[in-house]
């Protein structure tokens, strides 16, 4: 019995060799052919030298380049290590550093790269399209084509994996000085794609239609759902065009579409899906935060033929935590469901025990999927764990049917589009301004993106600071997504008694 992804991948491949495993633009790469990039990566990298726990770092977007990278290096017993490729320089050297990586698998006209290993020193680099701008002329580098040279005898080079052995680590915030990587074991990964498999039914015969990157857990758990069974992924990175990705799901006849609330607001906004033959779809899933409960039904109107599954879930949870079926949309419209199959759901106060049905608590959860905890960083860890239960930050209550409903989170992370923000890495970016006395940063209601980043400044007495020039500041050390898109100047800033920002009277929510 499979008890690992690569497990699970490979038996995709022996009943469906020919089946697209992957479709990317006029690339279409079957199972035997993905299988076949699999092993060469791994065998280079046990050429190489690697160990089992080893790092490997994937600086890739969305391609079959990432997938054989990523199932490669768990082949050969080493841990991927997949990076935020809008992120800059100077957050992924941090996370690279971070963990040790010692390998770093990359496209060679990333434009961070030359900054990356200017800040880091790597054992070796493997460069995916060597002609790039940026390919690289040291002799620890090896291009993608010489990697997939590594398969002449056609011979499997897996490596005996342990449930408990660590596969994955996922950066979910940080700065230079404060990285947090969830680690993730062969078992998490495991256990969470079993559950998800047994709500959304999935086959051979589905292809989904994935634009969710696939170094955030949604689009990791996208992918590995979808090849565990032999199913095709269609991949389309950006949703700059919205009408390419439909006019895709049309003619690829995909029947699967993930996103995030903004994803679907940004398709409700700006296009008309009646415009579009959309009757091969047969089901959507949306995770990533709180849906509009009007985009909810707008969906529903106008793709009755198509089951929506509302999710719930944190990376610390591999991904999915709670789903709710399809049809309870129309009673429990706004609850985030129950747990998913092999996970158990709790509410607790503050000194962690049980609160009565109705009331307000904090979302514990316990199952296979739970993280192993954060690396290298144990004080952390045991914030969150306790007793093989994970506290995950949220709040909500439990209605009398067992449906849970999300009121409010403990935690500051902002949600912006398929992102989890801290304030703090943005905070101290505006600190870094000549006449910025206080920083504050939290996410306001924004119809499209969920939440939308508001900065709070106050200045030197004084000082006077442009808007503009504040945003371009913060653009030449952060990506895009973590700019402020408003910024307010403020006498004061909020605060307990203890000197803690008081977000919530920033955003003008009550507490």
């Amino acid at each position: 019995m499979s008890a690992t992804l690569v497990d699970m991948l490979r038996e995709s491949v022996e009943r469906s060799p020919k089946i697209e495993a992957v479709i990317q633009n006029d690339r279409r790469i079957s199972y035997l052919a993905l299988w076949q990039q699999v092993q060469s990566v791994a065998r280079h990298l046990k050429k190489s030298g690697i160990e089992r726990g080893d790092r490997v770092a994937l600086l890739l977007e969305n391609s079959p380049e990432y997938v054989s990278s990523f199932y490669g290096v768990l082949a050969a017993g080493g841990v991927a290590v997949p990076l935020n490729t809008q992120a800059k320089a100077r957050d992924l050297a941090n996370w690279i550093g971070h963990c040790d990586a010692r390998w770093l698998i990359a496209t060679s006209n990333h434009p961070e790269l030359a900054g990356v290993r200017e800040l880091h020193s790597l054992y070796q680099t493997i460069i995916v399209d060597r002609n790039g701008s940026h390919a690289a002329s040291s002799n620890s580098d090896f291009g993608w084509d010489e990697v997939l040279q590594e398969n002449a005898n056609g011979m499997d080079v897996n490596s005996v994996l342990r449930s408990s052995d660590l596969a994955q680590i996922i950066y979910t915030s940080g700065t230079t000085g404060a990285a947090k990587g969830v680690t993730l074991s062969h078992g998490n990964l495991f256990a969470n794609t079993k559950s998800i498999l047994e709500y959304l039914n999935l086959t051979n015969r589905d292809r989904v239609m994935c634009v969710l990157p696939f170094y955030y857990s949604y689009g990791n758990s996208v992918l590995h759902t979808h090849l565990a069974v032999g199913a095709t992924v269609i991949l389309e990175n950006s949703l700059m065009y919205p009408k390419v990705v439909l006019e895709k799901i049309s003619t690829e006849r995909a029947t699967g579409f993930s996103g995030v609330p903004s994803t679907f607001a940004l398709l409700l906004s700006r296009v008309k899906l009646s415009e579009f033959d959309l009757t091969s779809l047969r089901y959507l899933t949306q995770a990533g935060g709180a849906m509009a409960p009007a985009h909810i039904q707008r969906l529903r109107a106008e793709l009755p033929h198509v089951a929506l599954f509302v999710m719930y879930g944190q990376t610390e949870a591999t991904a999915r935590i709670a789903w709710l079926p399809p049809e309870k949309l129309g009673t429990k419209l706004g609850a985030v469901g129950v747990a998913i199959p092999g996970v158990t759901m709790e509410l607790r106060d503050e000194a962690g025990n049980p609160v009565t049905q109705g009331q307000v608590g904090e979302i514990w959860v316990k199952g296979g999927n739970i993280m192993q905890g954060y690396w290298n960083n144990p004080k952390l860890t045991a914030q969150v764990l306790h007793d093989g239960w994970l506290k995950t930050g949220d709040l909500a209550r439990q209605d009398e049917d067992g449906f849970f409903f999300i009121v409010g989170r403990s935690s500051d992370m902002i949600k912006t589009g398929a992102h989890r923000i801290s304030p703090l890495e943005i905070e101290e970016t505006l600190l870094e301004l000549d006449g910025v006395a206080e920083a504050a940063v939290a996410g306001i209601q924004d119809e499209i993106l969920g939440e939308s980043i508001k900065a709070f400044l106050v200045l030197r007495p004084g000082r006077t600071l442009e808007v503009r020039a504040i945003q371009a500041h913060c653009l030449e050390r952060l990506p895009q997504y973590k700019v402020p898109k408003q910024v307010e100047f403020v006498s004061e800033l909020p605060r307990t008694a203890s000197g803690k920002i008081k977000r919530f009277m920033l955003t003008g929510t009550s507490q």
